[in-house]
């Protein structure tokens, strides 16, 4: 059985999975963009090194930032790894993560056409106005859904146009949206927008405390922090903190306020993009897979 828990970040969707991973075999697999990546890790909120090695995760610490890890890659890898976990019929499979177009790209019936790569660097030298202006010109109807701020977004929608030669909303209009796997989607969220808001400030006053002004620093030390991997939030404010562009302050608010807003997105993207049943405590989630399940063992 194949169980996808989602929804928006700082929510407890790893605690979620490593608490149904002791009471029934499972493996667990990455349905974050940026857990991928091995040199990213306070930031990301990375299960801890001797989780990931245990023989029951998959799809972490698989790349380097310096090498980007594409979505198509992702799809790729996370089909080959469902394809070969399935044989398994002793162990449940838990897809864990927030990225949804990532996970939506792997389970539902999204092609791409190849792996190619595209010269951007002309792109990310413009203000995020310029970027959406040109959005509107190749790619309107992705124009209007992006916010002009949601830069990586309006970048990816770029490159789509770049490589395949046809805009995004063109080649949406020619899948059918159809599962690939059968899956049951697994939201977890809060009783309130307040409430998720209290979390994820704590859990950023939390990663500073765990040292990610250290890993960010040290990062940019041996890296180049224009790579794409470094847009995540959590460091391309800290980044900017080096770089003397604003405060420490400023950068751990901005870090909070950027972490909120892309919390209302994910929200957002999981309700309208999956059919996802969504529950406000682990516990009853937890419930809710013994039923699906049918063990009463769990």
């Amino acid at each position: 059985m194949i169980f996808v828990i989602c929804g928006p970040t700082g929510v407890g969707k790893s605690s979620l999975s490593e608490a149904y991973l002791k009471m029934q075999p499972a493996y667990i697999v990455n349905g974050d963009a940026f857990q991928c990546y091995k040199e990213m890790n306070i930031g990301t909120a990375k299960i801890s090194e001797e989780l990931i090695n245990d023989g029951n995760h998959f799809l972490f610490d698989i790349a380097s930032v310096d090498n980007e890890y594409t979505i198509y890659e992702y799809q790729k890898d996370l089909r080959n790894i469902l394809d070969k976990l399935s044989k398994d019929k002793t162990k449940d499979i838990l897809i864990v993560g927030g990225s949804g177009l990532y996970l939506k790209s792997a389970l539902y019936d999204f092609s791409f056409s190849e792996n190619k790569k595209v010269d951007l660097s002309a792109f990310e030298k413009m203000s995020d106005e310029e970027l959406h202006s040109y959005l509107k010109t190749i790619d309107p109807q992705q124009a209007e859904k992006i916010h002009f701020h949601n830069r990586k977004r309006v970048l990816r929608a770029i490159e789509i146009y770049l490589v395949n030669g046809e805009n995004k909303t063109s080649l949406e209009s020619k899948q059918e949206h159809k599962l690939l796997y059968d899956v049951h989607f697994i939201g977890l969220s809060k009783d309130s927008r307040e409430e998720l808001y209290k979390l994820i400030d704590e859990r950023v006053d939390q990663m500073f405390k765990d040292g990610l002004v250290d890993e960010v620093k040290n990062l940019i030390k041996s890296h180049n922090p224009s790579l794409r991997a470094f847009q995540a939030i959590g460091y391309k404010e800290l980044i900017s903190y080096f770089e003397g562009k604003i405060s420490l302050d400023e950068a751990k608010d901005l870090i909070k306020k950027n972490s909120r807003h892309y919390a209302k997105r994910q929200y957002t993207y999981f309700n309208h993009q999956m059919n996802v049943r969504w529950f406000n405590s682990p516990q009853e989630a937890l419930q809710y897979m013994k039923e699906v399940k049918g063990n009463e063992t769990i």
